[in-house]
């Protein structure tokens, strides 16, 4: 039959090239945007992520859902003040259908502003900004991570317990530290301890001299400190040269001991930390995630690492539920709320604010290792404060 009509003929055309886009829609690659620290303090956190996330689509055979994989990069410097500027790069100059990151707190808080303006999926695979799952929380905002209150409230409960019952906190001056010390004293106080000075320095500042000869002034029986990367390096070490370590004891979250353990070398030996991860956690899950890792890329597999694989693996339960389609965001966030994550810290759901629910382990650096002592809280969850979705 012919179709003479030059109208049914144009009709026929759109048609066709509609359902040529559509098709291209569903098989053409996910773009996947990493906005990670590759310079400066936080570059060797960043590569970790990136890596894990990564390993994880590699180990789906390159595609997640049917679809393959597009990675674009930023570097965002752990800069707060250019972080918008840098979101947009990937949001709107490169039009990622997802965009994955960061480390740094405050630049976190300006990535969910924006994804949360643009309605783009964003899944955090580190900055624990606990406004991020509190009164900034969005549908289009994942966290495979932790809130700065989880382990700093697990070890003010582990340090009470210890029998402390004055402690100094110490942190740079941002949004993570502040968290994190604030959470710390809500635990160590609900345990019968008391907070009675918190120090502080502005980012990334690592002079520590002044500060420490006021913790050896004043003798608290420990001290709780946030740093991390290259800070929590010379941090520590600084705090065993002082000879504090040998009467004062220094605790903090995992981040102070992990990724950072070799240049911390012999001063911070026997530290306790509690994270949402540990060396040594020997389960099957996490004994094959860090063989493959080390056979990929000839590195021992950290927190950061785990938060990079994680991250891949939410996005993959959102675009299952979704059929492989980014674009319908409704179907990608229920399959991601309702996923259970079979990570390797052990398997963990997302609340309500899209925060991980997890363990928080108690660890102790020996040797090279940030090794498991057990459980500090079970499945602890963000409590969210704030979060109207």
């Amino acid at each position: 039959m012919q179709l003479r009509h030059p109208s049914i003929r144009l009709a026929m055309a759109a048609a066709a090239l509609t359902l040529c886009g559509y098709s291209h829609a569903q098989t053409g690659p996910i773009k996947v945007g990493f906005m990670l620290p590759y310079t400066g303090t936080y570059a060797s956190l960043g590569n970790m992520i990136e890596n894990g996330f990564k390993l994880y689509v590699q180990e789906q055979g390159g595609k997640l859902a049917g679809r393959e994989i597009q990675y674009f990069k930023v570097d965002d410097e752990s800069e707060p003040s250019k972080a918008t500027d840098n979101v947009n790069k990937l949001i709107k100059r490169d039009q990622v259908d997802v965009v994955v990151g960061t480390v740094h707190s405050g630049v976190a808080l300006a990535m969910a502003r924006a994804a949360k303006e643009n309605n783009t999926l964003l899944i955090i695979p580190n900055a624990g900004a606990d406004a991020i799952t509190g009164p900034m929380c969005s549908k289009t905002v994942f966290r495979s991570s932790f809130s700065n209150w989880q382990p700093a409230y697990a070890m003010g409960e582990v340090a009470a317990k210890k029998g402390h019952k004055k402690a100094i906190t110490l942190t740079w001056n941002y949004a993570a530290g502040n968290e994190s010390v604030k959470g710390f004293a809500e635990g160590f106080e609900k345990g019968g301890g008391k907070v009675v000075q918190n120090l502080t320095l502005p980012f990334p500042n690592v002079e520590f001299q002044a500060l420490l000869t006021q913790i050896a002034s004043q003798k608290p029986d420990a001290v709780y400190s946030f740093f991390a990367g290259g800070g929590a390096v010379k941090f520590v070490k600084d705090y065993a040269a002082a000879g504090l370590n040998k009467t004062i004891p220094l605790y903090g979250p995992g981040f102070l001991t992990d990724g950072t353990l070799e240049g911390q070398g012999e001063a911070a030996q026997g530290m306790i930390t509690t994270l949402h991860y540990a060396d040594n956690l020997n389960n099957p899950r996490d004994k094959a995630f860090r063989l493959n890792f080390a056979k990929t890329y000839k590195a021992n597999a950290d927190v950061y690492a785990v938060q990079g694989y994680d991250a891949a693996q939410m996005l993959l339960a959102g675009l299952k539920a979704a059929n492989g389609d980014i674009k319908k965001m409704n179907q990608v966030v229920a399959g991601m709320e309702k996923a259970e994550i079979d990570s390797p810290r052990g398997k963990f759901k997302l609340s309500a604010a899209h925060n991980p629910i997890q363990d928080i382990y108690t660890r102790q650096v020996k040797g090279k290792l940030n090794e498991y002592q057990g459980v500090a809280i079970k499945q602890l969850a963000d409590p969210g404060r704030g979060c109207k979705m």
